[in-house]
């Protein structure tokens, strides 16, 4: 999905200029991924949880990715948030604010409800998104405080802004794929053909 500038500037611009915004020591910005580390493919996917073109690639292709890629060993599979307006990035920290074993059920998850959450008329998507975080084990007290704290939604700010910077993000879903950045939802088939021995 291609980001709208304004939107993606006053989103960055909310997190300050201070790259040490983050707590080294908040488990919930620790890295977020699933598979080998040490497996010869290293992926990072770079989505935003109201990204129509995420959630296609979501639903038809990532299964069949972590069947048949990360499953198998022959992919780490890191994602990083790349929020794309104020829905997807309070999104983001109720996901990252599960338990880290819980974190890529729940945005598959989100991503198959997308259309009710995020873009349904009349619904408040904040408390579309406390239901399924509900369902994944988090109580109210967790959610109001997550989505309240400034601290935590400035450093996934900071850290999109650097990633940004440094693979130069101009649509989602992005994919760097041992360090080569490819754009764009893929079918199955066309995302193995880029992953060596797949």
């Amino acid at each position: 999905m291609p980001i709208r500038r304004r939107t993606l500037l006053s989103l960055v611009a909310l997190a300050g200029l201070s790259p040490t915004l983050a707590r080294a020591e908040d488990p919930r910005l620790a890295q977020r991924a699933i598979g080998k580390p040490d497996a010869k493919t290293q992926v990072v996917e770079l989505f935003s949880l109201t990204c129509t073109h995420c959630a296609v690639f979501a639903q038809g292709t990532f299964p069949q990715v972590k069947a048949k890629l990360i499953d198998t060993g022959k992919v780490f599979y890191m994602f990083h948030d790349f929020p794309l307006d104020q829905v997807a990035l309070t999104a983001a920290m109720v996901a990252r604010a599960l338990p880290a074993a819980r974190y890529e059920p729940f945005i598959n998850a989100l991503f198959a409800s997308q259309d009710r959450w995020a873009f349904a008329q009349g619904v408040n998507s904040t408390e579309e998104l406390w239901k399924t975080a509900a369902l994944a084990g988090m109580s109210r007290t967790t959610f109001d405080a997550t989505v309240a704290d400034t601290t935590f939604r400035d450093a996934i700010l900071a850290q999109q802004k650097a990633d940004g910077a440094r693979w130069s993000v101009d649509s989602t879903p992005t994919f760097v794929i041992n360090g080569e950045k490819h754009t764009g939802e893929m079918t199955y088939e066309i995302f193995s053909k880029l992953i060596p021995d797949a």
